[in-house]
């Protein structure tokens, strides 16, 4: 460690000897000592090899490290896989380096493949050993080695590839055996947990994972799927096996339901879900082949449980259980190829058989089987008979209020989030007022990952509800806003609660009975900020936007009476980020759903008016921090909306601010959100936008001539559209052109991002090919984009600049900017763009000749498209 240390500061600059000294103590077979230390400094050391030192140190090292791994009567496994870790390291850095200095690499590492190759199979081709750690572990280190073989060296071929195909199957299919007897019947020690002096784990679980990522990189390889085709279908068939449930995770499961649930949201990383996405790759990879190879094998798997409870096994649910945990790892896929034609045997046929042959067995004898039932009911309901959904259905919701084990109820919450959206209302209605009861006692003996299930279950059936929930709301939202409180500081759970709390106000009769829950207790907090805990205010925000979100104008006055002017001080004041970003949200959603009325509200319309131009102020400080200001685009863009003429007093103030803020914001999502609100002051200034545009001209921008030439410039610069076409070709290189040819140069990228998605409608998997040639087809091209939503881009176009930055959040309370009555909502692009481009090129056709030279040729034909229609 010392030495090691050091060297990471002094080798090989200040500190030459060390290599040719380490090197001297490996290859000293007269002291083992000297070669334990020598290795385990080097592998140390192996981790902080750059790219300059490993093209020298490869040649002079892996001879030495060759020596050790082929000579096994005179290493022990240990000294060996020590070895192998250092060559591992110096593969994943020269596979790094392979990107870069590819021709370099494979020179560098041809002429020790083979060799290598010889000594990898000699160590794969025994059986794999029970309760041998050293075994596992050598092996790990060799499966870690091939992945990078076959991941980074071209030269690492189909031939060189064979001599390990037997040796790696032999590997495979004896470790099902041992990890058997291990760790699914749990009759031998796994030694899970376990790790060597080092630190490096030596688990049975870490090998078989090793081992099945290896599978997964051969079976994702288009130069070595081939040579396993023909294997697949046994590839497969034990695989399925190794998905079977541990006896460590029945204690487990049977203990703590988080577990369980986090296993199964693959939170956690295990031969099951390491399993599983093998299997996904070779639906994946091998098309048909691959999917009736799976079907196959899970129909041979679910005989053989049959038979193994016939004779009288106590075990022969664990099969059966697995073989369904495949099937639903795959149900997107298995479903999709079904609908295709790709399968040979229907899914819903086998899934029905296997379902319903043990529908009868006990819920407290096979809790794990019955959980699997239920969800695989759920993942395939779309192919499974009505009376199946049905009895499942039912099951489910009496499941929840019954003394069953916690895995059981799992499934059952799984089932009913599914299944309950398509229920007949007359089938569940006699059960729901108990299965709301249920789920609310459930919730108070739920935590971690189970509350955010059961939540997630209790939204599902309120909407299915209908007159159930509007009766259990004044037992159910006390409950849930309590629990929202508790857990104010859990984001995560925070969402799941208020998308519950919104589940029963969008319940007919239920709006005005929370509304009056929750005002009461908002008021305060949002009154008295500082002296709240963490997140409630921020919260509480949050919590008042997704009941102000459509909701009728008295809900809105009783919110303004009591929340308003706190929100607006909040504004003001606060420095927390996150309530000023929610407080801006809020805002935005008065004004939208009181709108003129909202100035009246108070006792001095002037006021309310003056407070809200004063948080537009605040938020639009150029001095503010970007996060604080990230939702003002939506705020002032309401204010435009809904209080025109009060606005309009104030257009060259806000023009001013908004560019100072745009100049200044240091986060591209939020001059995006503001350039909206140009694009809409534009429409609004119609038919004079020449006059908007003087006005732009009379206003200075810091860096640029006027207002009007940053605002063009940072818009043509946030409205570059990459399309697939494009990205396939060489890299940006940026020029300086002219304006309106930068603009036509946009709306023809626009046509061209139509004509895609069009084309991806028709047919998923083929990319749109620049055109060159028949114009009639083209034609047709751009009147199917004319018919199709994707041709009504509308207003949403310009929405999602802002929207980019944060679509990876998800914010379901966003305000109702873009309501079904505005006109540009409903325009159609495609007709839009082509009847534009028809006009101007007739009315000034020199001029649109002109700028149609500074076009791409993929531009111009997508201009051609348009004006051949």
């Amino acid at each position: 460690m010392a030495i090691a240390a050091i060297a990471v500061y002094d080798w090989p600059e200040s500190w030459p000897d060390l290599l040719p000294f380490l090197l001297k103590l490996i290859g000293d077979q007269t002291s083992m000592n000297g070669v334990h230390g020598g290795l385990r400094c080097l592998a140390l050391l192996s981790g902080d090899l750059d790219d300059t030192m490993i093209p020298t140190l490869v040649p002079v090292l892996f001879p030495c490290l060759y020596t050790i791994v082929s000579s096994s009567q005179t290493y022990n496994k240990y000294l060996r896989t020590k070895a192998l870790s250092v060559v591992y390291a110096c593969t994943s850095m020269l596979g790094a380096m392979s990107g870069v200095y590819q021709v370099e690499t494979n020179v560098l590492m041809e002429p020790m493949l083979k060799p290598w190759l010889d000594q990898f199979s000699f160590i794969l081709e025994h059986p794999v050993q029970p309760e041998d750690t050293d075994d596992w572990s050598i092996r790990m280190e060799v499966l870690k080695c091939l992945n990078q073989f076959v991941q980074n060296f071209p030269s690492f071929n189909e031939s060189l590839f064979m001599v390990i195909v037997g040796p790696l199957w032999q590997t495979f299919v004896s470790s099902l055996s041992v990890y058997t007897r291990s760790s699914i019947e749990g009759t031998e020690d796994p030694y899970e947990g376990s790790y060597d002096s080092d630190g490096a784990e030596k688990s049975l679980d870490s090998f078989v994972i090793q081992l099945f990522e290896f599978l997964l990189t051969i079976v994702g390889s288009t130069k070595f799927v081939q040579v396993v085709a023909n294997n697949i279908a046994d590839l497969v068939y034990y695989t399925i096996a190794f998905l079977q449930v541990t006896e460590q995770q029945v204690h487990t499961w049977s203990m703590d339901a988080n577990q369980f649930v986090a296993d199964e949201d693959d939170v956690t990383y295990s031969c099951r879900v390491s399993g599983a996405l093998l299997l996904e790759e070779v639906a994946t990879c091998c098309g048909g082949d691959g999917i009736d190879a799976i079907i196959n094998a899970a129909s041979k798997r679910f005989s053989e449980s049959q038979q193994e409870k016939a004779a009288g096994s106590v075990v022969w649910w664990r099969m059966k259980e697995a073989t369904l945990f495949a099937l639903a790892s795959l149900s997107e896929q298995l479903l999709e190829a079904e609908v295709s034609g790709l399968t040979k045997v229907s899914i819903g046929n086998l899934l029905e058989q296997m379902i319903t042959e043990d529908m009868g067995i006990g819920v407290h004898e096979y809790p794990f089987l019955y959980a699997r039932m239920f969800i695989s009911v759920a993942k395939f309901s779309s192919v499974m008979s009505g009376g199946i959904l049905e009895h499942f259905l039912l099951a489910a919701m009496k499941t929840i209020g019954m003394d069953v084990p916690p895995a059981v109820k799992v499934g059952a919450c799984r089932a009913l989030s599914q299944l309950l959206p398509e229920a007949k209302k007359n089938t569940i209605e006699p059960q729901m007022m108990g299965l709301l009861s249920s789920l609310t006692d459930l919730l108070h003996r739920a935590s971690d990952e189970t509350l955010h299930l059961v939540l997630e279950t209790l939204q599902a059936a309120i909407k299915a509800g209908h007159e159930s929930s509007a009766s259990a709301e004044p037992i159910i939202s006390p409950i849930i806003l309590n629990m929202w409180v508790l857990h104010i500081s859990d984001p995560f759970i925070c969402i799941d609660a208020i998308e519950v709390l919104e589940a029963i106000k969008n319940t007919p009769g239920c709006f005005l009975p929370l509304a009056s829950r929750i005002l009461p207790y908002i008021g305060p907090v949002l009154n008295k900020p500082q002296q709240q805990p963490n997140g409630l205010v921020a919260g509480s925000l949050d919590l008042l936007t997704m009941l102000l979100k459509n909701a009728p104008t008295d809900v809105v006055k009783a919110a303004y009476d009591v929340c308003f002017d706190a929100i607006i001080r909040i504004v003001l004041e606060s420095d927390d980020h996150s309530e000023m970003q929610n407080a801006t949200e809020c805002l935005a959603s008065f004004v939208s759903g009181g709108r003129q009325e909202l100035l009246f509200w108070g006792s001095d319309s002037g006021f309310t008016m003056r407070s809200l131009l004063d948080a537009a102020s605040r938020l639009l400080d150029p001095d503010l921090e970007s996060s604080g200001s990230l939702f003002v685009g939506s705020y002032i863009l309401q204010l435009i909306l809904h209080l025109p003429s009060q606005m309009g007093q104030h257009i060259q103030n806000l023009i001013v601010a908004l560019v100072r803020r745009m100049q200044s914001a240091s986060i591209e999502g939020l001059r995006s959100s503001l350039l909206l609100i140009f694009a809409r002051l534009i429409h609004l200034s119609a038919p004079n936008v020449e006059q908007f545009i003087n006005l732009l001209m009379t206003i200075p921008a810091e860096g640029y001539q006027n207002a009007f030439v940053y605002v063009m410039s940072e818009w043509t610069k946030q409205q570059g559209i990459t399309t697939r076409s494009k990205a396939k070709s060489a890299p940006d290189q940026w020029t300086i052109v002219p304006l309106p040819a930068k603009i036509l140069a946009l709306l023809a990228d626009a046509l061209i991002e139509i004509q895609e998605q069009v084309r991806d409608a028709e047919d998923e998997d083929s990319d749109w090919e620049e055109i060159h040639g028949d114009m009639d087809s083209d034609k047709d091209l751009l009147s199917s984009a004319a018919a199709t939503p994707f041709g009504r881009s509308g207003y949403e176009h310009l929405e999602a600049m802002a929207k980019a930055y944060n679509e990876n959040q998800e914010d379901e309370y966003e305000d109702n900017i873009l309501s079904v009555t505005d006109p540009l909502n409903e325009l159609n692009l495609a007709n839009y763009l082509a009847d534009f481009l028809s006009k101007f090129s007739q009315s000034d056709q020199q001029l649109f000749e002109n700028l149609c030279q500074c076009l791409t040729r993929a531009q111009q034909d997508a201009i051609k498209i348009a004006l051949n229609r």
